[in-house]
This record gives structure tokens, sequence and C-alpha cells, in this order.
């Protein structure tokens, strides 16, 4: 009888993801930041060290290749080994200790910032949300030959200096696509109110939006939700506005007719979206095609 060991994969695995970022690894006696593309970079110390209750600005994806790395949230202690991915979140308070791999090796993790997602992938919304928000938080992600790959092709992909940054967009975009329904990536699509509505209404923008049924899809009473924009600084109408004019914009940058463009917007009159945009933009949505 065959007995499957998910630990021997999961070694494997890690293994095989360090020496695939092998060639990235920082040279040799570096201490802090070896930057090795936009926003990637490898994080290096010599020495122990334990950083007290930092946060940091956005959501990172990591990958542990030299040394250990414990987390401490709470009570609760993360320790991870080379070739672990995982995923920390902006903003809330940890402690960290780094833990070089020997006294003539350093620790090193390799570290990936995602300070917004990228155009067409949605927010953690509604009951999707509420779902993940269930057990305590966890750092680690589990691996399987797609992530490793993955991972690894966008890691090159990014760091390399002759890709196009639409090539770096859609590896970072199958990175996440596959990191989407796990639980321990949930800091990656977590977004303000704000941001959730404005995502929401910029995927349909021609679509009669009300404060209700957007409230609905966020799983809040629409009191809620105004409440919420306004603590915010900002409001329903506003958001919308601003969405509509953007896929108005968009439009008119891909060739449409200001007509088309208004209709895009979700503008049944073309005197009143052409009085808007003016109002945002200074200009006519006719003049913004004239070179």
């Amino acid at each position: 009888m065959n007995v499957h060991d998910k630990h021997a994969d999961d070694t494997y695995l890690r293994s095989m993801l360090v020496e695939r970022l092998r060639p990235m690894m920082a040279p040799n006696g570096i201490a802090g930041r070896y930057a090795h593309g936009r926003q990637l970079f490898s994080y290096c110390t010599l020495d122990r060290e334990r950083l007290k209750a930092i946060e940091l600005p956005c959501p990172i994806i990591g990958i542990l290749l030299r040394g250990l790395k414990e987390v401490w949230l709470g009570n609760t202690t993360h320790v991870f080994e080379p070739g672990t991915v995982f995923v920390l979140p902006g903003r809330v308070p940890m402690d960290v200790v780094n833990i070089p791999a020997g006294r003539s090796a350093p620790y090193e993790s390799l570290l990936l910032e995602v300070p917004a997602l990228p155009a067409g992938m949605a927010p953690l919304l509604g009951d999707e949300k509420k779902s993940m928000r269930n057990g305590d938080r966890q750092f680690r992600i589990s691996l399987d030959q797609d992530l490793v790959d993955t991972l690894a092709h966008a890691a090159t992909a990014i760091a390399s200096e002759t890709l196009g940054e639409a090539v770096k967009a859609v590896r970072l975009t199958e990175v996440l696509t596959i990191l989407r329904p796990m639980p321990a990536a949930r800091p990656l699509f977590e977004a303000s109110v704000p941001d959730e509505v404005a995502w929401l209404i910029g995927s349909a923008p021609s679509e009669a939006w009300t404060v209700e049924r957007v409230a609905a899809h966020l799983g809040l009473g629409a009191s809620t939700l105004r409440r919420r924009l306004a603590a915010e600084g900002t409001s329903f109408r506003t958001i919308v506005l601003n969405e509509r004019l953007r896929a108005g914009q968009s439009a008119l940058a891909s060739g449409a007719s200001s007509f088309a463009a208004a209709e895009a917007a979700g503008y049944s009159s073309r005197s009143h979206f052409a009085r808007r945009y003016k109002e945002s933009f200074g200009q006519l949505p006719g003049d913004h095609r004239i070179k």
C-alpha cells in the first residue's frame, strides 16, 4: 500500500523553489535591502535581529531563501524555514525575528510589495470577505507545483531589465490568481470600503447603481455604507461620478466617439456627460481625441 507523505511533498517543493530562485540571491556580505526590480527586493541580515511592533505599509508576498523567520502576532508564533511562501499584512503590528543560517551564512527573504491589486482583479467582497474572516490569521501559503512554477516565473520576470511592465503585470496577476482562494493570502485582497465600492461600480459603470444595491453586494446596510464612506471623507455619489468619468475617459482613449464614451460611462445624455467631463478634466470629450 502506498502512503502519500504530504510533509515530504512540501519539503521537496520548498527545496525546489529555493533552487529555482538561487540565481536571485543577494551577494554575500549584503545587509538590509537589495533591490531586484520594482517592489521586488531581498532583505538580508548577517546577525540575528528582532523587530518589535513593525507595521508594513502594504501587504507583501515573501519567500524565505536562507535562515529562519519567526512572526509573532499576539501570543501566536509562526516559524518559517527556507522555501516557505508567506503573506504578511499591511498596517498590522507584528514582532518579527530574522535568524541567519549560520555564522557565515545570512538570513535572506525575497519580498514583493503589493500596494494595489492589478486592474481587473477584484478585492474580497460580501460573503467571500466574511467567509475568509473565520479562524486565526495564517501566514504560510501551501505549495503545489503550479505555484512554485508561477512564483519562479514571476520573480524572474519582475527582476528582468528587458521585459516590459505589461508582461510583469501579467506575471503578478498569475501569482495573485492562484493565491486568491487561500485564507493565508487574504491580506492581499483586502480593501477599504471606498475602494470596494469603486471596484464594484468600475466593473460595470453603465449600470444603474444605487447605494442600496452596492451595500447589498458588500453585505452592509445602506445607512452603514453611507456612514463608512463619510468616515473615509467621501460619498457614494462622488465615487459613482469618478468611476463613470474614468470609464468614459478610457473609452475615449481607446478611440471611441463621444456618444459611445457617454454610453460606456452610463450617461443617457451626451450633453450631461460632456458637462461633467469638462468639470473634472478641464476639456470636452471631443477635445480628448484631438492631437
